[in-house]
């Protein structure tokens, strides 16, 4: 696959939440790792290919939506030891600077905010490529992940393990696998 000129992806684009997983990864009991996503949320990538510094990229995410594949677990993850989803419902990314680091990587830097605590990251892409589906849309795919700490952002809670170690571990790593469609 020929991947087109960053010029040529200019324009709008929108997540498709059908082709795109916004998920995490943290450390459960010390020895294994759990693994979960967010099944509603949205986002708005203004690409200007020509100067990608001018680019800006905006994602919501429905922190009730928090998926691990065990109800139980969900719940407690909603509950104010970690989400607190019924009284901030929202997770929210802005983008303040975007960096190409080389033809296909690029850096995003902005503000994370998880329970009203707004943080500054930066998430390397890599643009994964292009194509036009079925149905005539222009997509753009990108894949990219971040750690952060859990306890910067208010969720705090753990338990003690029997041998020594806590429950959960602090390191929690965002995954994000990306289909946009161009609507301009």
């Amino acid at each position: 696959m020929t991947m087109p000129a960053l010029a040529d992806l200019t324009g709008t684009y929108v997540l498709d939440p059908a082709h795109t997983r916004i998920g995490f990864v943290a450390r459960h009991a010390m020895i294994t790792k759990v693994r979960g996503s967010f099944g509603e949320f949205d986002g708005t990538l203004a690409l200007d290919g020509a100067n990608p510094a001018a680019s800006h990229i905006t994602v919501t995410i429905t922190t009730e939506s928090i998926s691990t594949g065990n109800e139980q677990r969900d719940g407690h993850l909603r509950t104010n030891d970690f989400l607190d989803a019924p009284t901030y419902p929202r997770i929210t990314f802005t983008s303040s600077r975007v960096e190409q680091v080389d033809g296909s990587r690029f850096r995003l830097t902005g503000d994370l905010t998880i329970k009203d605590t707004t943080k500054p990251i930066s998430i390397d892409f890599e643009l994964t490529g292009t194509a036009q589906d079925p149905f005539g849309n222009q997509r753009i795919g990108f894949e990219g992940e971040v750690a952060i700490s859990r306890k910067e952002y208010g969720m705090t809670w753990n338990a003690t393990l029997e041998g020594g170690g806590v429950l959960v571990g602090d390191k929690v790593v965002l995954e994000f696998d990306v289909s946009a469609i161009k609507q301009s």
